[in-house]
């Protein structure tokens, strides 16, 4: 196996190559985006077959993925991203944030995919390839003579991208945690505790330090319960009906119950189940929640791929469905979606938000956007590295390719069934007892 630690940065080009040669040996075919400037078409939302799908998935998330942790494993990370943040004042540049950003959220995407045991075809080359470069971005991460160690304590945001960090780890503790050298797996820690000092305000981001105490639980080092029961106690208390939850006191028409709450919440509480039974009463409700909310999710995906521009962060692109990503990948769809209607409706997201002329630069980094480049729309807090949530839509790339969610054949989502002019069943609104 190839040692991605002293990787010199002169090899990516050819290392970039040998991937999409292994990967289209085993599984991949041809795939041509659209035209420059040109809408993707619309009519492509339901490819041939669930291969098909997985295959563009596959590719996309490589696209998105490698400039991230190449250029982290050559420790050229800080050297070569782009900190592109087209809103944040002159003073307060994110420049101290972005590597982390990208990393945490990268991390994020592609650990149920990586911890996936058996890949088809070329897929096992480029899951081992992958998962060697998040192992070795978390020694150079966390290692204080690497050109691109990270900030984990100056500041607020670090709290909230070691927590991504944290959240990967959970997902695919086998494959990026276990295999960790014992001096890397100390300093993964170490840099996790001092998000400490950081003040979570009262919103989503409480989730934050309890995802990152969960997986100290997890690992089996020193925890704390405290940020864990006021992150759950809070957001029970700002529930507010149909499974949705305030972000704080107050209900924003955004995508945050996707982005963070939802997710979080059914992964820390599933995460600290082996350690406690603290919480265990929790998990049904946040669970049945979960469940009424990929519903709604999977019905704002318009015929065409395109959903509602609504709230914060609409740069976070296909990230806005991370919540259906992820029920999809736990197996947790509601009884009204199918998995293959899912997939169908996750692919045409991903069309419509990451194939846009513009929403990479010339060198592979995403750039601020939702359908091309639109950097008016990336609020003060949002740069290149925070570009990198979208990958968590990738979530069911780990299911196997045999799962229904892959082997069943094409079928419509909700609205593009509905718009079409056949039956559908009416929505019903979630009543809990």
């Amino acid at each position: 196996m190839v040692n991605p630690h002293t990787i010199p940065s002169a090899d990516l080009t050819d290392r970039r190559d040998f991937i999409r040669r292994a990967v289209a040996g085993g599984l991949l075919a041809a795939m041509a985006g659209p035209a420059a400037g040109a809408a993707p078409d619309p009519g492509a939302g339901l490819a041939a077959t669930g291969q098909d799908d997985r295959a563009y998935w596959l590719e996309m998330m490589r696209r998105v993925s490698e400039p991230v942790l190449e250029n982290l494993a050559a420790q050229t990370l800080r050297v070569r991203m782009p900190v592109e943040a087209p809103t944040a004042p002159a003073d307060r540049p994110r420049t101290d944030y972005a590597h982390l950003e990208a990393f945490g959220r990268t991390v994020a995407g592609l650990a149920p995919w990586i911890e996936l045991p058996e890949k088809p075809g070329g897929e096992a080359a480029l899951g081992a390839r992958l998962g060697d470069l998040v192992r070795c971005g978390l020694d150079h991460a966390t290692n204080p003579t690497s050109p691109d160690c990270m900030n984990f304590s100056r500041g607020g945001q670090p709290l909230v991208d070691a927590a991504f960090l944290a959240y990967g780890l959970i997902l695919a503790p086998q494959t990026l945690w276990r295999p960790l050298p014992p001096e890397v797996k100390t300093r993964v820690i170490a840099a996790l505790r001092a998000t400490r000092q950081i003040q979570a305000g009262p919103s989503n981001w409480l989730l934050f330090p309890a995802m990152i105490e969960a997986f100290l639980a997890a690992a089996g080092a020193e925890w704390q319960a405290e940020p864990v029961e006021r992150a759950v106690s809070a957001h029970e208390s700002w529930y507010k009906g149909d499974g949705a939850y305030g972000d704080g006191n107050d209900f924003h028409w955004d995508y945050y119950n996707s982005y963070v709450i939802q997710p979080f919440l059914v992964t820390v509480l599933t995460a600290l189940q082996p350690v406690t039974g603290r919480w265990q009463s929790q998990l049904a409700r946040v669970s049945a929640r979960g469940a009424r909310y990929a519903a709604i999710q999977e019905r704002l995906i318009a015929p065409d791929g395109s959903f509602p521009a609504l709230g914060r962060s609409m740069a976070y692109r296909a990230g806005a469905f991370h919540h259906l990503a992820h029920q999809a990948w736990r197996g947790a769809l509601p009884p009204e979606v199918a998995p293959a209607q899912a997939r169908g409706a996750l692919t045409a997201v991903i069309r419509r938000t990451l194939e846009p002329a513009g929403t990479f630069d010339a060198d592979g980094w995403l750039r601020a956007g939702l359908a091309g480049h639109q950097p008016s729309l990336a609020e003060p807090y949002i740069s290149t590295g925070s570009l990198y949530l979208c990958t968590l839509v990738f979530h069911p790339l780990g299911l196997p390719a045999s799962h229904p969610f892959w082997r069943d054949p094409p079928a419509d989502w909700t609205q593009r069934r509905i718009w079409s002019g056949a039956d559908s069943p009416a929505d019903r609104a979630l009543k809990e007892t």
